[in-house]
């Protein structure tokens, strides 16, 4: 199958549209929505039936079956995936540490991937819970958390409420906070239109929309001279369509409207700012130098020219680094 070829620099009125809306994809929604039901955790877990091992699961106690992998021994490292992907997101980094001695974690969110198509719930409140109630079934201690774009958010908001006792050290890629959209406090922001262009290109026809996506800004595939790979776009495809539509249409908003301030204030363990300074979905003014700065024991590393999904594009120098910021 032929690659498509990068996206012309004239680019059409949907093409503008596209890269406008883009540049939102990752963020969570406004803590308020879930103000119950932070507490929940795991009831539950999936147990070998005549002799094979089905899903890994946990039940939350709201009804929510969370699906997550396991691999390895050693010190634990849990990663969160972004909008509107799955744990396979995270294949070039759990392959690569696990084969480096550690235990590697990753879970589905509520609505992504194998877990649950609920209907509510996608907010950062029950994200961070959510993994919570993994991390609390798997009594994780010592582990390191890496958060990748709306997974940046869950995974400061997990620290921050949940990670007490439990964190060594919190990494955030091309992460969504601060906070994304633009406010009287953050002038700097995305307008909210532009996530409601994702929303109206999700409602209209979620399954071209992710080709457009995935084939465009979020690997940087649309930059002249880029080569795009249709395997990295159908994978990404195929990830999203797995996926609820309920849960990835609210996930706009939980990515894009959470104001992850305090949380990022409250974080108190050592943690590694990346972001590509071509991150067409998460600008780089807005988010990486900003969280750094309200973190307290932050260092920022930023990569020229790389895109928001560096983690696949740039697998290799990406693992080196974040290798070299687990052993120091």
């Amino acid at each position: 199958m032929e690659t498509d070829p990068p996206l012309s620099p004239t680019a059409s009125r949907r093409d503008v549209m596209l890269g406008a809306a883009s540049a939102a994809i990752a963020a969570g929604l406004s803590a308020a929505a879930l103000a119950q039901t932070t507490s929940a955790k795991a009831i539950s877990f999936s147990t070998p039936t005549n002799g094979k091992q089905i899903m890994n699961t946990i039940t939350t106690k709201d009804g929510i079956e969370i699906f997550y992998k396991d691999w390895g021994s050693g010190q634990p490292i849990v990663f969160h995936h972004g909008w509107p992907l799955s744990s396979d997101d995270w294949d070039a980094q759990m392959l690569y540490f696990v084969k480096r001695g550690y235990r590697v974690i990753a879970h589905d969110r509520r609505g992504h991937g194998r877990s649950s198509q609920v209907g509510d719930g996608h907010d950062m409140d029950h994200y961070a819970a959510d993994a919570a109630a993994v991390v609390e079934h798997l009594d994780l201690r010592n582990a390191i958390h890496i958060g990748h774009s709306t997974g940046g958010g869950e995974a400061a908001r997990y620290v921050a409420r949940h990670g007490r006792g439990r964190v060594a050290k919190l990494v955030l890629i091309g992460a969504v906070p601060p906070i994304m959209v633009k406010t009287s406090a953050n002038p700097g922001g995305l307008p909210i239109e532009v996530f409601d262009g994702l929303r109206e290109q999700l409602a209209a026809n979620r399954a071209q929309f992710y080709l457009d996506f995935a084939s465009g800004p979020f690997y940087g595939f649309n930059r002249p001279g880029a080569k795009a790979s249709q395997g990295i776009i159908e994978n990404w495809w195929r990830q999203g369509m797995m996926g609820g539509v309920k849960a990835h249409y609210d996930g706009i908003k939980a990515f894009s409207e959470t104001d992850f301030t305090e949380d990022l204030k409250a974080i108190d363990v050592p943690v590694l700012v990346m972001h590509g300074d071509d991150d067409q979905i998460v600008p780089i003014a807005d988010s990486a130098p900003l969280s750094a700065k309200l973190l307290k024991k932050a260092e920022l590393k930023v990569y020229e020219k790389l895109p928001h999904g560096m983690c696949t594009t740039h697998a290799d120098l990406i693992n080196s680094d974040l290798l070299d910021f687990i052993k120091a």
